[in-house]
């Protein structure tokens, strides 16, 4: 699994988003992703798009962290900060959700 057997923790956040900002949200997620895995912690990332079933964008970025504690130490040192830049920036213009997995098996 993780790293000195922790377990692989998947911290997803779907955003849900006004069509009419989806491009420069888009530039800012991919620059925020970059900044968040570069917090110690972090082993990787992938960026997930659906259509909404109202017809606005759907983003999922899906997080892999070294275990629990790397998620904690995240949500309570840099998540308030993190999250209060994109609500600055976008305002009401989005709607996020967040949810936290374990990994319990890869597949090739």
């Amino acid at each position: 699994a993780g790293l000195a057997g922790a377990a692989v923790i998947v911290y997803e956040v779907r955003i849900v988003l006004d069509p009419a900002i989806a491009d420069e949200y888009r530039a800012w997620l991919e620059a925020h992703i970059r900044e968040i895995l570069a917090i110690p912690g972090f082993s990787g990332a992938e960026l997930l798009a659906e259509d909404g079933a109202d017809g606005r964008p759907v983003w999922t970025t899906r997080y892999h962290l070294d275990g629990r504690a790397a998620l904690e130490r995240y949500l309570r040192e840099h998540a308030p900060r993190l999250r209060a830049e994109g609500l600055a920036r976008f305002g009401g213009r989005f709607e996020a959700t967040r949810r936290v997995s374990e990994l319990v098996r890869e597949f090739p």
